[in-house]
């Protein structure tokens, strides 16, 4: 029963005249899950994102740190149950799938 409680994640690319930062910022609350995205190009003026799921909606979500968890048990075990397939999320903080 492992759960995410918060999660962040940080980006640079230092491409010139304007260096890009990105970060995604996760914490799970009472009702769901809130995610946060920062983008700083150069030295223009912060863009900042946030949006929220519901617990349904993230009902078996498999962030980044659990799912490296779940492939060295996995791997630990030598086997790999058929069709593995969980809730995530992608780079943009959208909702997709990951199989294994």
């Amino acid at each position: 029963q492992l759960e995410t409680l918060e999660q962040e994640e940080q980006e640079c690319l230092e491409l010139r005249p304007h260096p890009t930062e990105k970060r995604t910022h996760v914490v799970s609350h009472q009702h769901g899950m809130t995610v946060s995205k920062t983008l700083q190009e150069g030295e223009a003026e912060p863009q900042c994102q946030s949006f929220c799921y519901s617990r349904a909606k993230l009902r078996g979500l498999l962030l980044e740190g659990a799912s490296l968890l779940l492939l060295r048990v996995l791997a630990r075990r030598h086997t790999m149950p058929p069709n593995l397939v969980f809730p995530a999320m992608d780079t943009e903080g959208n909702l997709c799938t990951s199989s294994y």
